[in-house]
């Protein structure tokens, strides 16, 4: 679908510019997905208030791969695009443009000719609330046995009988730290970190290679995500999975991930490994929200704390969409659209930082 405001492939992906989006060794490839939403007022009242059609452009043109195994954070603050991008991979939203590959077959055209079921069993995702994503009307037997009979997976694929899909069942809640006695209580018998960990148990249940994970401990007490990630980093180290781990909170990205892409109105804006992102950050969206982070150690320091708001996505900023923002910007950054520059190992967005009227070194 053609829309109005962005011209096609002027992100250029990390393949153009020398990382390799298509490493043999990449699970997941991502090159220049784009969403855009149609959010227009009926035709009737359009015609009438002689208003245009409107789009909101929630995915802009990203590209990254996921290494087998490891686990890309993607940060950014609210309406940035980091769910979007997780509902674009799993196939429940369609692209507008661009391709997913997920073990070197097209995933976009998979979903789109109908073979999501051999796909989906091979990803799930997590989803951020655990109040909403489990039905409240079933026990846990029946939520965590979804999967195992929709895809017909496990003892469900043998035709064995329902003990041996509870026993099945029960060893799933085991691996999350749960009891095989909670089978047969429903979900309000439980806490929230209690049931994002059935939650990560019905995920598990097709034994996927993939998990997308959507903000899945922000709705948990601190020492309840704490509980959370850690049984999800053991999970990975025993079952050798793939994570996308979407979260606003950096001091969990730290904790999980290996790579970090900080991402702003719909496009990955820095790119990196995790250590050299919170050392040496380049881009300045992304010092702002390191320098948000409460640090005892940093006592002295200047520090600049995340000032202003995310633009309206009906109405982006010309040329750089963070430039009204930005302390570094310039009437290039308010006339021209940055592209994606490799610097050493890191992928950044910003024409300050490639003028050099950045340093790297805080």
């Amino acid at each position: 679908m053609s829309t109005p405001g962005r011209p096609k492939g002027e992100f250029r992906s990390a393949k153009h510019e020398g990382t390799p989006v298509n490493d043999a060794g990449s699970l997941v490839e991502v090159e220049d997905l784009a969403k855009t939403f149609d959010v227009s007022a009926p035709w009737l009242n359009r015609v009438l208030e002689h208003k245009p059609r409107q789009f909101v452009h929630a995915v802009d043109g990203i590209s990254f791969s996921i290494a087998r195994g490891r686990t890309l954070a993607l940060v950014g603050e609210s309406g940035c695009g980091k769910s979007t991008v997780a509902r674009l991979l799993v196939g429940l939203y369609a692209p507008t443009r661009g391709q997913v590959r997920f073990g070197g077959e097209d995933a976009t055209a998979a979903f789109r000719a109908g073979r999501a079921p051999a796909l989906r069993q091979r990803m799930q995702m997590i989803f951020q609330d655990p109040y909403a994503s489990l039905n409240p009307r079933w026990k846990v037997a029946d939520i965590v046995a979804e999967p195992l009979k929709e895809h017909g997976v496990g003892p469900a694929a043998a035709g064995k009988d329902s003990g041996a899909l509870r026993t099945k069942v029960a060893e799933l809640l085991q691996s999350v730290g749960m009891s095989a006695a909670d089978v047969e209580k429903f979900p309000h018998q439980f806490s929230g970190g209690q049931r994002q960990r059935i939650s990560i148990a019905r995920a598990l249940a097709t034994e996927p290679e993939f998990l997308v994970c959507d903000e899945p401990t922000s709705a948990l007490d601190v020492s309840v995500q704490a509980q959370v990630l850690n049984i999800m980093k053991d999970l990975q180290r025993s079952r050798g999975l793939t994570y996308l781990f979407i979260s606003h909170n950096l001091a969990v990205v730290r904790h999980v991930s290996d790579q970090v892409g900080v991402m702003y109105l719909g496009r990955i804006v820095e790119l990196a490994d995790k250590a050299e992102l919170f050392a040496r950050p380049r881009h300045p969206y992304t010092r702002m929200l390191l320098d948000a982070i409460p640090d005892i150690h940093m006592v002295g320091r200047a520090r600049t704390p995340v000032s202003g708001e995310v633009p309206n996505p009906l109405n982006p900023p010309s040329g750089c969409s963070f430039h009204p923002r930005c302390p570094h910007a310039n009437e290039r950054c308010v006339a021209e659209r940055p592209a994606v520059q490799r610097l050493e190992n890191v992928l950044v967005a910003c024409h300050a930082v490639e003028d050099g009227r950045i340093g790297v070194d805080r």
